[in-house]
């Protein structure tokens, strides 16, 4: 049950991160890392590693984009 949580909290981690990709709104990765970052807390709780991975995987492609727009743009 935790595993489905932690994949829905990444689902929804991901979707806030799609407009990121649109220059000066990479700021926004720093709210949405830390999201990512609980669900994949919340998936450490569970049996399965399927959801802590996927909000591991989307807290690693936020950090990307941040390190690659300077933590701002």
């Amino acid at each position: 049950m935790l595993s489905i949580l932690a994949s829905i909290v990444g689902i929804i981690a991901l979707i806030l991160m799609i407009p990121t990709i649109i220059p000066f709104l990479g700021w926004a990765n720093w709210l949405i890392v830390p999201i990512a970052l609980l669900g994949a807390v919340i998936g450490s709780f569970s049996s399965s590693n399927f959801g802590r991975n996927f909000c591991l995987v989307v807290a690693a492609l936020g950090i990307l984009r941040l390190i690659i727009g300077g933590g701002i743009i």
